[in-house]
């Protein structure tokens, strides 16, 4: 309650409404006149608050204001090819905006779906047919530039050894994190370094998990982790780790005391 009107006053604008679902815990900013808007989650504000106090909120504030902003501005992708890339989010979000446009996505796996972003520098907008059929632009060539694209993002990992597992975080903070996951030739050359069994996971957009699982416990640390990322970010994707196999995602179920499905 207290977090939900800390955001609402700060966000207060005469053009803006809030609604918020109980349910779901969520809070939606919307511009009054035009429908746009965005939703966040609460209790992964909450979380990281516990961590950072005021740089939290300030960054969801930040965020809230760039991304309205960014909605009430025509874009165009003529010029702008360096600046798509694909972003993955959880099967549960939304298949078209508010205005009922379909979004350009593309099934992922069981748990994840992958959508196509031009990006705006601090904020991006997600692509849908509207934009695509303006531009005149081909859905597979976009899709291939997006691809290209995350390619080019830088790759470097930050290493933790827990109990005989090695576990890879890839944190650049640029929004397309967990994109790294569809750059193959990337997890081509990590599944050569790795001793044991390889596990990946994208608990949020931004961060990739690459775990080197060589023995029971692994599994349960991963399970850890990714539930701990999951809770705490931005823009949650899924809690579950995907195991990868002749370049296929396989999800894991982890059962707790070792014991993995």
């Amino acid at each position: 309650m207290k977090m939900r009107n800390e955001l609402q006053q700060r966000l207060a604008h005469p053009k803006r409404k809030f609604e918020y679902d109980r349910k779901k815990d969520t809070l939606r900013i919307e511009h009054t006149e035009t429908g746009k808007g965005i939703t966040i989650s609460l209790p992964g504000i909450i979380v990281k608050w516990q961590e950072q106090k005021e740089k939290a909120i300030d960054e969801v504030v930040y965020f809230v204001e760039e991304g309205l902003q960014a909605m009430e501005t025509d874009h165009e992708l003529i010029g702008k090819e360096k600046h798509i890339f694909p972003v993955i989010r959880s099967t549960s979000f939304p298949v078209s905006s508010n205005e009922d446009i379909p979004f350009i996505y593309d099934d992922h796996t069981a748990e994840t779906r992958i959508y196509y972003a031009l990006d705006l520098g601090t904020t991006y907008r997600l692509i849908d047919e509207k934009l695509l059929e303006k531009e005149q632009w081909d859905r597979n060539r976009m899709k291939e530039m997006a691809l290209f694209n995350v390619r080019s993002l830088s790759t470097e990992m930050k290493t933790d050894r827990v109990a005989g597992n090695t576990f890879y975080f890839l944190n650049q903070n640029d929004g397309y994190d967990a994109s790294r996951i569809l750059n193959e030739s990337f997890l081509k050359e990590m599944k050569q370094k790795i001793k044991g069994t390889m596990a990946v996971a994208v608990p949020h957009q931004d961060v990739l998990i690459i775990a080197d699982i060589e023995n029971n416990t692994g599994y349960d640390i991963l399970a850890q982790l990714t539930m701990s990322f999951f809770a705490s970010g931005r823009v949650p994707i899924t809690a579950l780790s995907f195991l990868y196999e002749d370049r296929e995602l396989e999800p894991i179920f982890i059962l707790g005391k070792n014991k993995k499905k």
